[in-house]
């Protein structure tokens, strides 16, 4: 096992070598190309139709995939694109698994249909909600009102036009929606909208800071000059230094936070970090989430040591995820960026980015 060394302000995830899988020789840092979140996706990062393989597609059949064609037609027929059609299949898997209901549930016991609509006016009569056709247009109109929908993360369009309490909940049904939609409607549905937050994930090392200096913890080791990130409290090169500056990317401008602000030192206080803000965290793995690792996570592939780790999620493709990350490799590898592939479990949690909303 290889000695943990990092800084007071960062995080070193410490390798078993010749163990943690990477996407080469395992020791290289080329850059994972982004957007896969479906093997269904060709090289200019669009979901590529797939033939329907005996009725089912990505475990939905039968009168699921005839609500699913009645769900696209309705979008057809208001002009949306395929990522807005696909938006409709994706929201009603992760209402009613593509079936009409005529129940509801605890929080909405008056929910009915393939979107589980309310009886509150807002979606017409009982026969309009048990309707696929008339239900899905009206989820499209719904979501048309939402103020730019188009460049909001699939999940949180649903939630801002559906209003359910998980912003997240509708995650996991975007790669299924888009296998459903390109087989059904031989399209293709942009794989961007995998990401789990407000804004686009860099593309490879585009870290800015690469060539400052950086800073080791070993006895009779001094830090260099300008080896603190000023700005945010971290030193250059370390893990959490690189994941808040993915963090920043996709917020966007105006956040309204700062790593100080909300108490995120060491990797290993992300997650409660997270916790005191009420932002959202989880053990399902979304494009763009942080992938957090506490003290002394241990698996046959790592040991965090005693300030944990912190890595970005780069690509989901099943039950294999990519997380890119910085000072995550042994050295001489070690505070440089890198890339490895894990089961979709790996990491101890996955802290959403919060929203543009959340930040003010």
């Amino acid at each position: 096992m290889l000695k943990a060394v990092g800084a007071a302000l960062g995080a070193v995830l410490v390798l078993v070598v010749g163990v943690v899988v990477v996407l080469d020789d395992g020791n290289s840092d080329t850059p994972v190309a982004a957007g896969a979140c479906s093997p269904l996706v060709d090289a200019a990062g669009r979901v590529t139709g797939s033939p329907v393989p005996d009725g089912n597609i990505a475990g939905y059949s039968g009168v699921q995939l005839e609500n699913a064609d009645k769900i696209i037609t309705a979008g057809k027929a208001l002009g949306l694109s395929a990522t807005g059609q696909t938006i409709g299949v994706m929201t009603a898997m992760g209402e009613s698994s593509l079936k009409i209901l005529d129940y509801g549930d605890g929080p909405g016991p008056d929910s009915r249909g393939l979107f589980q609509q309310r009886a509150n006016g807002s979606w017409g009569s009982y026969a309009d909600r048990m309707d696929p056709r008339i239900s899905a247009t009206n989820f499209f109109k719904a979501l048309q009102r939402v103020s730019g929908w188009e460049s909001l993360p699939p999940t949180i369009a649903a939630n801002r036009t559906q209003r359910n309490a998980d912003p997240y909940h509708y995650a996991p049904f975007w790669g299924p929606a888009t296998e459903v939609y390109s087989a059904r409607a031989g399209g293709a549905v942009p794989a961007s909208g995998c990401t789990s937050n407000a804004g686009t994930v860099g593309e490879g090392d585009d870290y800015p800071d690469a060539g400052n200096p950086h800073c080791i913890i070993e006895a009779g080791y001094t830090c260099p000059d300008g080896s603190l990130n000023t700005a945010t409290s971290f030193y250059f090169r370390e893990c959490v230094d690189f994941a808040w500056y993915r963090l920043m990317q996709q917020v966007g401008p105006g956040a309204k936070f700062t790593p100080g602000s909300i108490g995120a030192g060491n990797a290993v206080t992300w997650k409660a970090a997270w916790d005191r803000q009420g932002w959202p965290t989880s053990k399902t793995p979304v494009v763009g989430a942080i992938a957090w690792f506490d003290a002394g996570f241990q698996s046959p592939n790592l040991y965090t040591g005693p300030m944990g780790h912190v890595g970005v999620v780069k690509a989901v493709m099943g039950d294999r995820i990519v997380i890119e990350q910085y000072n995550g490799m042994a050295p001489p590898n070690d505070h440089r960026y890198s890339t490895i592939e894990v089961p979709a479990g790996f990491a101890s949690a996955y802290l959403y980015i919060p929203i543009k909303a959340d930040q003010r």
